[in-house]
């Protein structure tokens, strides 16, 4: 994959990051806590990863759902998955 598309993706990503929480894109930090600094509940992650699995259809590992705190754990995920 490109690394101009990846970028995009990225884009896309935090787009729907920041549908789902609520939070301005502007305060979507990628080392943020998802948690702890964006306020996320399980039922907004379980949204977030059933969108990023739906829009780019791949599967998410359940062993590595647990992993994904922050917006840049999403992206080294995502970056694996999509090569």
């Amino acid at each position: 994959m490109a690394r101009r598309d990846f970028e995009e993706i990225k884009k896309e990503v935090k787009k729907s990051i920041s549908e789902i929480t609520e939070v301005p894109e502007s305060d979507l930090k990628e080392d943020a806590s998802f948690i702890e600094d964006l306020g996320m509940d399980s039922m907004m992650a379980l949204e977030i990863i059933a969108s990023i699995e739906k829009k780019y259809k791949v599967v998410v590992p359940e062993q590595d759902i647990s992993g994904l705190r922050t917006l840049k754990d999403i992206y080294v995920l995502l970056e694996k998955i999509l090569k």
